[in-house]
């Protein structure tokens, strides 16, 4: 078949939503499929149109649905859609009624959604292809950092700097490093990381790397901070989890649906406290730090690659 991917992302742009329209497209062709991927519907003919974004995408969803409306269509929604647009916005509700089928990236996304629009719900877990690295993280030793890593782009949805926040008042003798690694989507953020670096001896700014090597550093940290105000479900979470690095995630419905309730690593949002008190530990702690790294392992076979791949296979059979 013909497949068209409509995400609002543009070609080359390292955001989440133009990482799972690219890594969805390379599944889609495993299968056999043609897949073009484009910021807008273009008025062609494809045989199924996939389109991420209840919201910013509505525009292609209702023209595609106005021109075929007799041709598959599946709505994937982001976080903000989940969490933010399908409450007050008109347009992204409309989206999820034209849609034959609706992809969620985790199963806590399906409570946001009216009993009509489950029914045509799926949960499709993102994969992640294992990144080998040359070096494997060590024990913490005299002189070495217990490093800690943050991944994505520095904006406010994120809540950046809350792991660098949290680390100011570690004690002297604690050993974490925070990195962060992202790209400035504002000036401010700019000047916010340029100032942490400053006033934080913990803390260093990476900058956008490729995917390839924000890979590398998430494998060679010995936890990873995810501290976003709104997921519908994380990439990098996700990433840390096929690497076998132990998250602190923030108590977020994206979150917590995928690490599960009681996962120990969690923190109220915005807790910069609680978040230092778990980054202590988790240094302090080999026994704590251990049975997080258990429960993450456990979770590695939700993502990977074939259980995605199989995922998309029984969706187009159903349409």
């Amino acid at each position: 078949m013909q497949i068209e991917i409509v995400t609002p992302a543009a070609a080359g742009s390292t955001t989440g939503n133009r990482i799972t329209a690219e890594r969805w497209a390379k599944i889609l062709r495993g299968l056999g499929h043609r897949v073009s991927i484009s910021p807008r519907h273009d008025g062609s003919s494809p045989d199924i149109l996939v389109a991420l974004h209840a919201r910013r995408s509505h525009s292609s969803v209702l023209r595609f649905r106005r021109d075929h409306p007799q041709t598959p269509l599946v709505l994937a929604l982001t976080g903000t859609d989940v969490y933010r647009d399908l409450q007050r916005n008109g347009r992204a509700r409309k989206s999820l009624d034209l849609a034959d089928r609706i992809i969620v990236l985790q199963p806590h996304a399906l409570r946001e959604l009216t009993a009509k629009e489950r029914k045509k719900a799926r949960v499709i877990y993102q994969s992640v292809e294992p990144v080998p690295i040359r070096q494997k993280p060590h024990r913490v030793a005299v002189g070495n950092h217990f490093d800690v890593c943050v991944v994505g782009h520095l904006r406010a949805v994120k809540d950046p700097f809350r792991a660098a926040m949290a680390a100011r008042r570690l004690p002297n003798y604690s050993r974490v490093r925070i990195n962060q690694v992202g790209r400035a989507l504002s000036k401010p953020m700019e000047r916010r990381a340029l100032r942490e670096m400053q006033i934080n001896k913990r803390y260093r700014w990476l900058g956008e790397l490729s995917r390839a090597r924000a890979l590398r550093v998430i494998a060679q940290s010995r936890l990873c901070v995810i501290s976003s105000r709104m997921e519908g479900g994380a990439n990098v979470l996700s990433e840390a989890i096929v690497a076998g690095v132990p998250a602190l995630a923030s108590r977020i419905d994206g979150n917590v649906g995928i690490v599960g309730e009681n996962y120990p690593g969690l923190f109220r949002l915005g807790g910069t406290g609680e978040l230092r008190k778990l980054l202590r530990r988790a240094e302090a702690d080999p026994k704590f730090l251990k049975d997080l790294g258990r429960r993450i392992k456990r979770l590695a076979p939700l993502f990977n690659p074939l259980r995605e791949k199989r995922a998309w296979a029984v969706l187009l059979t159903e349409l």
